[in-house]
Protein backbone atom coordinates (compact mmCIF):
# COMPACT_ATOMS: atom_id res chain seq x y z
CA UNK A 1 0.00 0.00 0.00
CA UNK A 2 1.42 3.47 -0.88
CA UNK A 3 0.76 6.90 0.90
CA UNK A 4 2.01 10.57 1.51
CA UNK A 5 2.34 12.88 4.24
CA UNK A 6 3.38 16.31 4.64
CA UNK A 7 5.46 17.25 7.82
CA UNK A 8 8.52 18.71 9.04
CA UNK A 9 11.68 16.31 9.58
CA UNK A 10 12.17 16.03 13.48
CA UNK A 11 14.79 13.95 13.79
CA UNK A 12 17.42 12.24 11.22
CA UNK A 13 19.24 9.13 12.82
CA UNK A 14 22.86 7.70 10.96
CA UNK A 15 22.17 4.47 8.70
CA UNK A 16 22.60 1.15 10.63
CA UNK A 17 24.33 -1.88 8.93
CA UNK A 18 21.96 -4.42 10.10
CA UNK A 19 24.15 -7.85 8.52
CA UNK A 20 26.70 -7.68 5.75
CA UNK A 21 23.62 -7.36 3.03
CA UNK A 22 21.05 -5.03 4.93
CA UNK A 23 21.51 -1.53 5.55
CA UNK A 24 18.53 0.92 7.08
CA UNK A 25 18.31 4.06 8.19
CA UNK A 26 15.17 6.38 10.20
CA UNK A 27 13.74 8.96 10.66
CA UNK A 28 10.87 10.56 12.54
CA UNK A 29 8.34 12.98 11.21
CA UNK A 30 6.12 15.74 12.94
CA UNK A 31 3.29 15.37 11.39
CA UNK A 32 0.20 18.50 12.08
CA UNK A 33 -2.60 17.29 14.14
CA UNK A 34 -4.93 19.90 15.69
CA UNK A 35 -3.20 20.66 19.16
CA UNK A 36 -0.76 17.74 19.80
CA UNK A 37 1.69 17.37 16.78
CA UNK A 38 2.10 13.45 15.59
CA UNK A 39 5.96 11.98 15.84
CA UNK A 40 6.03 9.51 12.92
CA UNK A 41 8.92 6.95 12.91
CA UNK A 42 9.83 5.81 9.12
CA UNK A 43 12.60 3.76 8.01
CA UNK A 44 14.31 3.74 5.06
CA UNK A 45 16.34 0.65 3.64
CA UNK A 46 19.40 -0.14 1.28
CA UNK A 47 20.36 2.18 -1.66
CA UNK A 48 17.41 4.23 -0.12
CA UNK A 49 19.25 5.26 3.13
CA UNK A 50 21.14 8.20 0.94
CA UNK A 51 17.52 9.79 -0.08
CA UNK A 52 18.28 11.51 3.37
CA UNK A 53 21.70 12.95 2.65
CA UNK A 54 20.11 16.11 1.26
CA UNK A 55 17.75 16.89 4.09
CA UNK A 56 18.59 18.26 7.72
CA UNK A 57 16.10 18.42 10.72
CA UNK A 58 13.65 21.13 10.48
CA UNK A 59 13.27 20.65 7.00
CA UNK A 60 9.61 20.53 5.38
CA UNK A 61 9.19 17.49 3.55
CA UNK A 62 6.52 15.03 1.42
CA UNK A 63 7.37 10.95 2.24
CA UNK A 64 6.11 8.78 -0.32
CA UNK A 65 5.66 5.38 1.65
CA UNK A 66 4.90 1.71 2.08
CA UNK A 67 2.39 0.25 5.38
CA UNK A 68 4.50 -2.94 5.99
CA UNK A 69 3.64 -5.47 9.11
CA UNK A 70 4.56 -8.89 9.86
CA UNK A 71 4.46 -11.20 12.68
CA UNK A 72 8.01 -12.04 15.08
CA UNK A 73 7.85 -14.47 18.00
CA UNK A 74 4.13 -14.20 18.40
CA UNK A 75 4.67 -10.24 17.97
CA UNK A 76 3.18 -7.63 15.54
CA UNK A 77 5.24 -5.04 13.75
CA UNK A 78 4.49 -2.65 11.79
CA UNK A 79 6.92 -0.75 10.01
CA UNK A 80 6.48 2.44 7.29
CA UNK A 81 9.00 2.10 4.69
CA UNK A 82 10.24 5.39 2.93
CA UNK A 83 10.61 4.77 -0.43
CA UNK A 84 11.02 8.54 -1.78
CA UNK A 85 11.47 12.04 -0.19
CA UNK A 86 10.94 15.29 -1.68
CA UNK A 87 10.88 18.92 -0.29
CA UNK A 88 7.59 19.99 0.46
CA UNK A 89 5.65 22.10 -1.79
CA UNK A 90 8.23 21.05 -4.65
CA UNK A 91 6.79 22.83 -8.14
CA UNK A 92 5.10 20.35 -10.00
CA UNK A 93 4.81 17.80 -7.26
CA UNK A 94 1.36 18.47 -6.51
CA UNK A 95 -0.49 19.39 -10.36
CA UNK A 96 1.01 16.31 -11.66
CA UNK A 97 -1.24 12.96 -11.51
CA UNK A 98 0.05 9.97 -9.44
CA UNK A 99 0.71 7.19 -11.09
CA UNK A 100 -2.02 4.93 -10.97
CA UNK A 101 -4.55 7.85 -10.19
CA UNK A 102 -7.79 6.35 -10.84
CA UNK A 103 -8.82 8.55 -14.02
CA UNK A 104 -13.15 8.44 -13.08
CA UNK A 105 -11.98 10.69 -10.11
CA UNK A 106 -10.63 14.06 -11.21
CA UNK A 107 -8.30 15.50 -8.43
CA UNK A 108 -10.34 18.66 -8.33
CA UNK A 109 -14.13 17.47 -8.84
CA UNK A 110 -15.32 21.25 -8.84
CA UNK A 111 -13.24 23.03 -11.65
CA UNK A 112 -12.57 26.59 -11.63
CA UNK A 113 -14.54 26.75 -14.80
CA UNK A 114 -18.09 25.55 -14.71
CA UNK A 115 -18.67 25.96 -18.70
CA UNK A 116 -17.54 22.26 -19.19
CA UNK A 117 -19.87 19.87 -18.52
CA UNK A 118 -18.48 16.82 -16.13
CA UNK A 119 -16.65 13.68 -17.91
CA UNK A 120 -19.36 11.33 -19.04
CA UNK A 121 -17.72 8.66 -17.13
CA UNK A 122 -17.68 10.23 -13.74
CA UNK A 123 -19.29 7.55 -11.29
CA UNK A 124 -19.95 9.28 -7.51
CA UNK A 125 -20.14 5.47 -5.80
CA UNK A 126 -17.41 4.23 -4.00
CA UNK A 127 -18.15 0.65 -5.16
Amino acid sequence: MAFEVEGKLHRLFPTEQKSASFQAREFVLEVPDGNYPQLIKFQAVQDRCAMLDNYNEGDRVKVSFDLRGREWNGKYLTNLNAWRIETAGEAGSTSAPQAGADERFPSDPFPESTNTPPPANMDDLPF
